[in-house]
């Protein structure tokens, strides 16, 4: 039987006919649209004969849309049906008129097919492709790619979708990534959200449901259920999604349709709209979450209903936690899940929920301290529902060769996982692919990669044992849920700053200040043109003036003089704290500066991030003091921040190679080179 490979290069050939009306990045208007029409005929073949005899039976009776959609619906034994006396074949009767025929049969499709086929808004693709005299052709050509279910199951349709939207995006320059995920990382990330739930999943007459907020085209959505049919048929699995692509979304919504998945209700699982702005599945909870956010993409469109929720609702909202830097919204992804968790209270029969996401390295450890992204990674720490992460091999997508990882994320740890974050180092897991697709070069290895006599190797199978093992070793870390956090402490050093008062400096104050000519003459006849190191010394000695004179200078008037008449200096006397409170009260006691209070230099101040575990004032002392003696902690700006650095924590020291290795290189290297010269000249 031809493979998924086949049938996706026999519809790539019928789009060598639209060069002409459109430039290749523009083919899937018209291909993504023809395919899933042309497998809704192959579909309904068998019933069509019995839901026109029913169609005709029930016209002009007492029925609503959506009653008459029901009963031909299950005349047709799927989810959808087309009660117009045309197919494929019959198209092709009129070519003069094929362009009305095919809105008329398109239009004889149940309200759900309708909806997916006004999402790729095919009418004005229909009629551009008339104009262009192409239409009849394409249909024809579609017309002889039998894409029956007998011939094409359900998981090889899906594959075709995705090997020609691959092709299509590369046509276009954009994110292949935007609209799927490699098959091996789905079925990895399935794998790992279901590792514990065996129980719950055996247990007859068990309904759970999963939502993907960017699905895409439903990749994940299916592999999720095609696990729990391998391993757990007994239990039902409602899978719910949304997209804000409009083809990807169509794609989604007619794959769902067409696969043997459970629906609950009518259908309509797959909705249309922008997760962050038009949440399609507000107020609903969900079990289980799995999803592929784009990388990288920004949320400017949506800041301001975005800022606007967390402002005004906090936590009872969504993005209580914080919000990211404006250019990725990965984060904001994995808050809207969360924000629909189920409660875990077995005695309720309620048992939390499980999350599984892809991310790039950016959400790991982007922003310090007191920055959204760190103030979403200490709320889900904190909150103890960070399980785990993975860290895939490069080059594992379509659209990007960069470093992936798959976010565990659940608010039902088991006991041994309380308190605890597991991360997996797996980057070195993969196999070489025989032929690059995109930026996919590599993939996880699986026994079909080798022949029978020596099957490839089982990645998925091994990331899971070692993921259930729950145990450190090489490619597995076990880490406290503290390790990852710290404290970002203030280091201030004094204001040192030199007196001077000079000619040039005198008149750029008189320019802004001219009323206070008089006093600043006897100021500069009382204390000179020499520089003075003590700043404390020379403002007490102008005060001093000032009052004898009976001057009054307003606090502007003051900050002004120092700010034109001061420069910092290393060598001058720390600035006195003038009506200042400052935490580091212990400044006297340990005598680091001076036994007053001193204002700091913001030039020089700096910031340590101490781990959580470790106390404040001992680092302090063993870390900063002995480099730095004058300085003092801030201790009322501390904040509290959390990162998770991969490398740090799987880094591999490599032992440089000795002298007499590398001088060995050189003199071959040069015996070589000289070898080379003799033959040119000779």
């Amino acid at each position: 039987m031809p493979d998924h490979r086949y049938f996706a290069s026999l519809i790539w050939q019928i789009a060598d006919l639209l060069r002409g009306p459109y430039r290749p990045p523009q083919y899937e208007r018209v291909m993504l649209p023809m395919t899933v029409l042309r497998r809704f005929d192959c579909v309904l073949a068998p019933t069509k004969d019995k839901v026109l005899a029913a169609h005709k039976r029930r016209a002009g009776g007492r029925w609503t849309d959506e009653a008459l959609d029901k009963a031909l619906n299950r005349v047709a034994g799927q989810r959808f049906h087309n009660h117009s006396p045309l197919d494929f074949e019959r198209l092709q009767g009129d070519p003069d008129h094929i362009d009305r025929h095919l809105v008329s049969y398109i239009e004889g499709f149940s309200r759900n097919v309708r909806k997916i086929f006004e999402y790729f808004e095919f009418a004005g693709e229909i009629e551009k492709l008339h104009e262009a005299n192409v239409l009849y052709l394409v249909v024809s050509r579609f017309r002889s790619v039998d894409l029956h279910p007998a011939t094409v199951p359900n998981e090889q349709m899906g594959l075709i979708f995705e090997n020609l939207i691959r092709r299509f995006n590369e046509l276009a320059n954009e994110t292949a990534g935007d609209h799927f995920t490699p098959r091996e990382v789905v079925r990895l990330m399935v794998n790992v959200l279901f590792i514990d739930d065996d129980a719950l999943l055996s247990t007859p007459g068990t309904v759970r449901t999963l939502l993907d907020p960017a699905c895409g085209t439903g990749g994940m959505l299916a592999e999720a259920q095609n696990y729990l049919r391998d391993h757990h048929a007994e239990a039902r699995l409602y899978v719910y999604g949304q997209d804000y692509n409009k083809r990807a979304f169509a794609t989604a919504a007619s794959d769902m349709l067409m696969k043997q998945v459970d629906h609950n209700g009518g259908g309509d699982n797959i909705r249309f709209g922008d997760s962050f702005v038009e949440d399609q599945f507000e107020g609903t909870r969900f079990d289980y979450f799995l999803t592929n956010p784009p990388f990288g993409v920004d949320w400017k469109r949506q800041q301001k209903e975005i800022r606007r929720e967390r402002d005004q609702r906090s936590f009872d909202g969504r993005f209580g936690a914080g919000l990211p830097r404006i250019t990725d919204g990965s984060l904001l992804f994995l808050q809207h899940m969360i924000a629909k968790f189920e409660p875990f209270a077995p005695d309720r029969r309620k048992h939390g929920s499980r999350l599984a996401i892809v991310f790039s390295g950016s959400p790991l450890f982007t922003g310090g301290a007191g920055s959204g992204e760190s103030d979403i990674r200490k709320w889900i720490i904190e909150n103890d529902w960070l399980e785990a992460i993975i860290a895939l091999p490069e080059q594992m997508f379509y659209n990007t060769g960069i470093g992936t990882y798959v976010w565990i994320v659940t608010n039902r740890k088991e006991p041994r996982r309380r308190s605890k974050i597991q991360l997996l180092d797996v980057r070195e897991f993969y196999v070489p692919m025989r032929r690059s697709l995109g930026d996919k070069r590599r993939k996880l290895g699986e026994p079909d990669d080798g022949p029978p006599e020596r099957p490839g190797p089982d990645h998925i199978a091994e990331v899971v044992r070692l993921y259930g093992d729950f145990a450190d070793g090489e490619h597995s870390k076990i880490f406290d849920n503290e390790d990852f956090g710290y404290t970002r402490v203030t280091v201030e050093r004094p204001l040192r700053l030199r007196y001077q008062m000079t000619f040039e400096d005198k008149v750029r104050f008189l320019d802004a200040c001219p009323n206070l000519l008089d006093d600043v003459q006897a100021i500069d006849t009382a204390l000179g043109r020499e520089p003075q190191r003590d700043w404390n010394a020379v403002w007490s000695r102008i005060e001093e003036l000032l009052e004898r004179r009976e001057s009054r200078w307003r606090v502007d008037e003051k900050k002004l003089f120092r700010h034109v008449f001061t420069q910092t200096d290393p060598e001058a006397e720390p600035v006195a704290a003038t009506n200042r409170s400052r935490t580091a009260r212990d400044t006297k006691a340990r005598g680091r500066i001076d036994e007053a209070d001193h204002e700091p230099d913001p030039a020089l101040r700096d910031w340590e991030n101490v781990p959580l575990k470790v106390d404040v004032d001992a680092y302090f002392e063993r870390e900063v003091l002995p480099h730095v003696p004058d300085a003092w902690m801030e201790r009322s700006r501390d904040k509290v921040g959390y990162e998770i650095n991969f490398n740090r924590h799987f880094y591999k020291y490599t032992p440089p190679r000795s002298l007499a290795e590398i001088d060995a290189e050189l003199k071959e290297a040069e015996a070589e080179v000289a070898r080379l010269l003799r033959e040119v000249t000779a």
